[in-house]
């Protein structure tokens, strides 16, 4: 309940423009900021320093261009723009060509049509250039939209295109049936959002057992699955599953947060498992700032603190 509770409250923090503005303002000034622990930079140079970095430790990436929820066609049009220079920067760097994306940023709140249409765009750019792409998942608002046009796009024959599935929601392992018949990639996550008690489970407990449940599928069933988790229970449970069942280490990852556990993520790889990092950057970064927040509560103050402190230095 508490947990629900403190998941509301950033969300409702993430959506107030006096916080934005100021974060805005303030932006990543510097380097010590402490967002940047968790957020690459502002720009896609910045991602890719980020993502060089964290190769040098033996780590895959995803980069996530940070923006949502779009409202107009104009800007979802703009953010399809983005992307394709995105992916002509990913393919100039040499750093790994694996991006994340939601439909939201572009337009799946105004147009879903246009937003086939734009997804459209960047798959055709990216796929011939050996990209992976990745639909984020959004709120349940969102879910069957986002995998209506997962599939749509996946009969049109791309392959370079996987999903993310929150162990949260009861629905998912429904969902899961369906996207391992079709041969989809999937990343399991436990959920960041607030959902309805009628369709997400509320106790963490409840959770972590979806999450198992799902991920011994995944691992036994799924396509090069992602298990997406900072707990070292349920890591620990992931290897002896795919042991168990003669899973080798290259036939699955683990997916982790930028800034997020990075003595597990360099551990990990050392015993030669595939891990890959979620690397989120650009300049709408609050609202994924305060989800990050609201996974550990007691950094808030000292956040909003160092936020005032940059404004009037």
């Amino acid at each position: 309940m508490l947990a629900s509770i403190s998941k509301h409250f950033f969300h409702v923090l993430a959506r107030s423009r006096t916080l934005q503005g100021l974060a805005s303002r303030v932006g990543m000034r510097k380097p010590t900021s402490f967002a940047r622990r968790f957020i690459a930079g502002e720009t896609i140079d910045d991602a890719i320093a980020a993502a060089r970095a964290l190769h040098e430790r033996g780590l895959l990436v995803t980069l996530d261009h940070l923006g949502e929820n779009v409202t107009n066609l104009a800007e979802a049009d703009a953010a399809t723009r983005d992307y394709l220079g995105i992916v002509e920067a990913i393919v100039q760097s040499g750093i790994d060509r694996n991006i994340s994306l939601k439909l939201s940023g572009l337009g799946l709140d105004v147009d879903k049509a246009r937003t086939v249409d734009n997804l459209r765009q960047v798959l055709e750019r990216a796929e011939p250039a050996g990209f992976f792409v990745r639909l984020d998942m959004e709120s349940s608002h969102y879910t069957d939209r986002t995998l209506e046009i997962m599939e749509t796009l996946w009969q049109e024959g791309h392959r370079g295109l996987g999903v993310v599935l929150q162990a949260a929601l009861r629905r998912s392992e429904r969902d899961l049936q369906r996207l391992n018949s079709l041969g989809v990639r999937v990343r399991l996550v436990k959920g960041a959002y607030t959902e309805a008690r009628s369709i997400a489970y509320q106790k963490k407990a409840d959770v972590d057992a979806a999450f198992e449940r799902m991920m011994k599928v995944l691992i036994a069933e799924g396509h090069y699955p992602a298990i997406a988790t900072h707990d070292d229970v349920m890591i620990e449970k992931t290897r002896r599953w795919a042991a168990q069942h003669g899973v080798t280490p290259d036939r699955f990852e683990f997916q982790m947060l930028y800034g997020v556990r990075r003595d597990l993520q360099s551990r990990l790889a050392a015993n030669n498992y595939r891990v890959r990092v979620y690397v989120p950057y650009g300049r709408q970064w609050f609202p994924y700032f305060m989800r990050r927040l609201g996974e550990r509560p007691a950094n808030l103050w000292f956040v909003i603190r160092s936020l005032l402190r940059e404004e009037r230095s």
